[in-house]
């Protein structure tokens, strides 16, 4: 049973498991999914769909954590990458057009690489901590988007490029297809390659990574470069799912939420191992807690303290040292009784027959 308690998934999923049962009870039909017109739709299938962005940011920033990082820069990121594509878009003589659509997304991502690489290169090679550096895109990041877009919100009518957050292949939403495609390719490139490995080296200690031969410059870059990939694929979602790129408001604060998946999924913030199905979990978790919100009524101006307390009972669910304060669980047994002190037994016999034979003279 202790060992059960300690795992690292499962207070998340108690967590996921017991908001999902909370909207049952306030919502009809909560996990009633159905088949229209070769779509799956459902409130279930929302939350997938609605959560794909920052589930994609999440992915991201687990990496850079564990690398005993952060980046607080994915907000901005994903408002360059909306902004980018839908001025493109809307430039087109034909907006429908496949090619030029896959065109603006070719650029987008190439944007979103040469940000993260930058974030990874301050880090990395410049050597500032990676609050400041991540900080400084986040601010200029969205003065960028703003740039971009002239400071206007920028509307696309394409249909490819709908595609991309709210249109359906294979009966499932796009964007649904998109995070299992990128959690597949990152868990293959973390656990069966050996960048999982340098990763969570660097993260734990970079100094011994470094003298046994893990190039921790390269390994930060890397990590860094592929949190802003993740981001740009975040903000293209978001942009297209609206239709429309706001340079003010996309992506504002994800860059909390996803920490919050981070460490919701077991990770720890200092670095080291770090635990893909953790992270996702914790950002099913935030967009289920969204959609409890709005299910139970909580007037919109409590809104982000009911999540915060949800959050923080998460996160204390999670502490060993608090479970076993408050509840007893997991706590060490007694230590077996010592035997009392004195010499040992055959000592003490050699010591009685040697009075005796001195009494008996």
């Amino acid at each position: 049973m202790t060992a059960f308690l300690r795992h690292r998934l499962l207070w998340p999923v108690v967590i996921l498991v017991a908001l999902l049962a909370l909207n049952v009870a306030f919502t009809d039909n909560f996990l009633h999914v159905q088949m229209r017109d070769g779509h799956l739709y459902g409130s279930l299938v929302d939350i997938l769909r609605f959560g794909a962005p920052l589930i994609l940011v999440a992915l991201g920033m687990t990496l850079v954590i564990a690398t005993g990082g952060i980046d607080l820069s994915v907000g901005s990121v994903v408002a360059i990458g909306g902004a980018l594509a839908c001025v493109q878009i809307s430039g087109l003589a034909d907006q429908d057009s496949v090619g030029g659509v896959l065109s603006a997304i070719g650029v987008t991502l190439a944007a979103a690489l040469a940000l993260g690489a930058w974030n990874g290169f301050l880090v990395a090679a410049v050597g500032i901590q990676p609050i400041i550096a991540t900080l400084i895109l986040m601010v200029a990041g969205r003065g960028l988007a703003q740039l971009v877009t002239d400071g206007q919100i920028i509307t696309v009518n394409s249909v490819p490029y709908k595609l991309v957050g709210g249109g359906y292949w294979l009966t499932l939403p796009f964007g649904i297809l998109v995070v299992i495609a990128l959690t597949a390719l990152t868990a293959f490139l973390t656990r069966r390659l050996a960048l999982g490995m340098f990763i969570e080296a660097v993260g734990g200690n970079a100094e011994a990574g470094r003298l046994s031969g893990i190039r921790s410059r390269g390994v930060l870059i890397v990590a860094y470069t592929f949190c802003g990939l993740c981001a740009g694929i975040a903000g293209l979602m978001i942009s297209s799912n609206v239709s429309s790129a706001d340079g003010n408001n996309a992506g504002l604060w994800i860059e909390l939420d996803a920490i919050l998946a981070v460490v919701i999924g077991g990770t720890s913030l200092s670095g080291g191992r770090f635990s893909l199905s953790g992270t996702v979990l914790g950002a099913l978790i935030i967009q289920t807690l969204t959609t409890t919100i709005y299910s139970i009524g909580v007037p919109p101006e409590t809104t982000l303290l009911f999540k915060a307390l949800v959050v923080t009972i998460v996160c204390l669910l999670q502490s060993p040292a608090f479970r076993r304060k408050a509840f007893g669980w997991g706590r060490r047994p007694a230590p077996p009784p010592q035997a009392p002190e004195g010499p040992p037994a055959d000592v003490a016999v050699a010591e009685q027959a040697r009075e005796e034979t001195v009494r008996n003279g």
